[in-house]
């Protein structure tokens, strides 16, 4: 054999022994890494930098300074953060559950006396259902109106829910567009949430309180899914009509802030970035501007009611989206 040939063996037999050895004492993700190339290099890369980041947030936490470290999330998947927001005087944006461009000015002249005068036995049923649950509200939060109001909008925020998520399904078998009407009541129920989100600021529920929140709505959710099934035209009517409810509870919040019964305390920050309130906005400007959204989605739910009821549908008629 000549030394060219045995110095070939030799280099085989090399290959092989440290192939096993590096086999042998890889770890599982590093021997995957090996056979899979540069993708699972990338994905290795990826895991390595999240570890890194949860590394950094836990240390970040322990700290003692009070201070709140912003830590750049790294993803394999080139979901970049976006930039830091500000505000129109330059200073920076702090809410991630709402931006700047979704705020807006509540149009508080708008007429709280209208009245949609129910027809139909499905109506009727609707408005004294919702004008008998008055009472035992009264009975259970008495003058508490900042609970009171966290109660009435975990109920008000479903039914923008139930009809938007409706309407889509019905857009998807059908393959049609809604005019817009998805989105709208979508809004309504985002706009309810900020509401919650607001007197969380407020009031604090009690623990019997949130129990009550999750029975109620339950209850309400499924009741309401069932019934706009069945008759749309009278679930938009009777969510209309529950709008009286909380604007009669919120003009009773403002009488009491009137009279000195509860105090008119500064308005809290979300609410003030949120409706674009003055800085030195006090509870009793939050009531007024959430009475007013509560009538507007009086209108708009009244609106599209009037649309079943004169025999047309809703994707036909433009949906008034950002009506509020």
């Amino acid at each position: 054999m000549s030394s060219r040939m045995a110095g070939s063996v030799l280099l085989r037999h090399a290959g092989a022994g440290a192939g096993r050895l590096f086999a042998t004492t890889a770890s599982p993700a590093a021997r995957t890494a090996l056979a899979g190339g540069e993708g699972a290099w990338a994905r290795m890369m990826s895991t390595s930098a999240a570890s890194h980041a949860k590394d950094e947030a836990a240390k970040a936490a322990a700290t003692g300074d009070g201070e709140k470290k912003e830590v750049a999330v790294n993803s394999y998947w080139g979901i970049e953060q976006s930039k830091k927001l500000v505000r129109e005087d330059g200073t920076e944006w702090k809410w991630s559950c709402f931006r700047p461009w979704e705020t807006y000015t509540a149009d508080t002249s708008i007429d709280l006396t209208k009245h949609h005068v129910p027809n139909t036995m499905l109506d009727k049923i609707a408005y004294y259902t919702v004008k008998s649950l008055r009472f035992p509200t009264d009975i259970f939060f008495q003058r508490r109106y900042g609970c009171r109001a966290m109660m009435l909008e975990t109920v008000a925020a479903v039914p923008g829910m139930v009809g938007g998520m409706l309407l889509h399904l019905r857009s998807l078998r059908r393959f049609e567009q809604s005019g817009g009407w998805i989105r709208a009541l979508l809004e309504e129920a985002e706009n309810e949430r900020m509401h919650l989100m607001t007197f969380m600021e407020v009031a604090q529920p009690r623990w019997y309180e949130r129990a009550l929140v999750i029975t109620v709505q339950g209850v309400f959710f499924n009741a309401y899914f069932f019934g706009y099934l069945i008759s749309p035209s009278s679930r938009t009517a009777s969510s209309g009509t529950s709008r009286r409810r909380p604007s009669h509870s919120y003009t009773e919040f403002l009488k009491d802030l009137d009279d000195g019964k509860i105090d008119n305390v500064p308005a809290p920050a979300i609410a003030i970035d949120y409706w674009r309130l003055p800085a030195n906005a006090t509870l009793k400007d939050v009531v007024t501007v959430v009475r007013a959204d509560e009538a507007h989605h009086r209108d708009v739910n009244h609106f599209a009611s009037d649309v079943y009821y004169q025999g047309m549908e809703l994707k036909a008629t433009p949906a008034p989206i950002g009506y509020h």
